[in-house]
């Protein structure tokens, strides 16, 4: 491994740091659209199908928070790599799954190695990047990869599923990760972390993971409030333990930075509401506008092309308050929109506008929203400001999808009635993006003395 890269060398190494984000990002979509074949091909219940999704996310969302502190300790490049040598052999059983067993398990010690891999990665970006434009412009280019990434997930899966068969979804994970570790070896520096001596609390690393695992699959698999409650429970006994432990996980004090504990909020809200664009969306163009699959990816393609343009060309010119702002009014509109989307839509009238409105505001707002966050976090604590951005993405897309696609059921039969559920659904999901424009108006202009003394212990 090398120890140091040339300032020219950063930006190949946030390409080969960006592609690892994207095969996990990818690989949390791309599944969507092949599930009716895996259920045929292995066999699975309907109810048993649900646990393809949901043991990827119990893992990965229970285990971001964890694996962000343990780049602090470790060095964040080790873990990068061992997450991504876990994804890519977790990915090659996956392809090679002959039971629905085998499949689940599999999927399991993905959202293992996904969540090491990717809860580093912003840390990682800001270290590389201490120069304020340079940082904006290297923020831009990871945000599009969590912003299009899902929306390429859906156009992939359904490419690869209908072209070579559903194995090779995971099975196109093994050359590129093959290819990411080598690359990173070379390319991305060595941090050796802080070590041990900053003490690891096992205790409160095993109350945040099992209580957030619990949180994701009681909201991702309705759970019911016994299973609520109980991961309310754990989480607060965790708070309770940070704010005791010598040498808490989650330093309690990070939050006393408005900018970050700000743009955590406008993260939940927003992903929330993203999801119902997400999943949704492609279910009014399925089942009400009777689009193929094929068609529904081809129809959802504008929205990462814009976010790409707008995240890599626009956003790093655009002041970072102003584009969160505008974008997050951009995405409010898309889904009103989409609230009162008619029955014989038309593409270029009814669907078109609402992708450009929300690849625009979605190009905009990542990147704001991902710079605030780490906009006043030393690099000792880079990597746990990343985990817990990404498990804060994470949760509020599971509530999302789970309060959205419930609204959505609640309506259920020919085409008018399933558009009256989706239209409900679409509402609340603007809604939470409201809230988070009013929460990111709220947010100050910069970073208190105070907050920088607090990270600064």
């Amino acid at each position: 491994m090398v120890t140091s890269v040339l300032p020219g060398s950063r930006w190949l190494a946030l390409g080969v740091l960006c592609a690892g984000a994207l095969m996990v990002v990818l690989d949390a979509s791309v599944v969507a659209v092949a599930l009716p074949t895996i259920q045929d091909d292995l066999g699975f219940t309907a109810a048993g199908l649900a646990w393809v999704v949901n043991s990827y996310l119990i893992a990965f969302g229970g285990l971001l928070l964890l694996s962000g502190r343990l780049g602090d300790l470790l060095g964040r490049k080790r873990v990068f790599l061992a997450g991504l040598v876990v994804f890519t052999v977790a990915s090659l059983a996956c392809g090679l799954a002959t039971s629905p067993g085998l499949l689940v398990a599999a999927r399991f010690v993905q959202g293992v190695g996904g969540a090491a891999a990717s809860a580093v990665v912003l840390g990682m970006v800001v270290t590389m990047f201490p120069e304020p434009a340079e940082r904006t412009r290297a923020i831009g280019v990871y945000s599009f990869v969590q912003a299009a990434g899902a929306s390429i997930g859906v156009i992939a899966g359904g490419a690869l599923t209908q072209g070579v068969g559903w194995p090779w979804i995971f099975l196109v994970n093994v050359p590129i990760g093959v290819v990411t570790v080598v690359l990173a070896i070379r390319w991305v520096a060595d941090d050796p972390g802080h070590g041990h001596g900053q003490g690891l609390d096992v205790l409160g690393a095993a109350l945040v993971t099992a209580g957030l695992s619990l949180l994701v699959f009681t909201i991702s698999h309705s759970g019911g409030w016994l299973l609520g409650t109980a991961s309310v429970a754990l989480l607060g006994l965790f708070v309770l333990r940070q704010a005791k432990a010598a040498h808490p996980l989650l330093r309690l004090e990070i939050f006393r930075s408005r900018w970050l504990t700000g743009a955590n909020v406008v993260m939940l809200l927003l992903v929330a509401g993203l999801f119902g664009f997400q999943f949704l969306g492609a279910l009014y163009l399925r089942r009400v506008l009777d689009y193929s699959a094929v068609e529904t990816s081809l129809a959802f393609l504008p929205g990462p092309v814009l976010i790409g343009v707008v995240s890599l060309i626009l956003a790093p010119r655009v002041n970072p308050r102003a584009a969160l702002t505008v974008g997050l009014l951009l995405v409010t509109a898309a889904l009103l929109l989409l609230a009162r989307a008619p029955v014989d839509g038309r593409y270029l009238v009814d669907v078109l506008p609402v992708m450009v409105l929300m690849g625009v505001g979605a190009g905009l707002t990542m990147p704001a929203v991902m710079g605030l966050a780490m906009a006043d976090i030393p690099p000792q604590g880079a990597g746990l400001a990343s985990g817990l951005l990404n498990t804060t993405q994470q949760v509020g897309g599971a509530i999302g999808l789970a309060v959205l696609s419930t609204l959505a059921a609640s309506h259920s039969g020919e085409a008018h009635a399933l558009l009256t559920g989706y239209h409900l659904a679409f509402l609340v999901a603007a809604a939470f993006v409201a809230a988070a424009t009013v929460i990111a108006l709220l947010i100050p202009r910069g970073p208190s003395k105070r907050d920088g003394g607090a990270h600064g212990r």
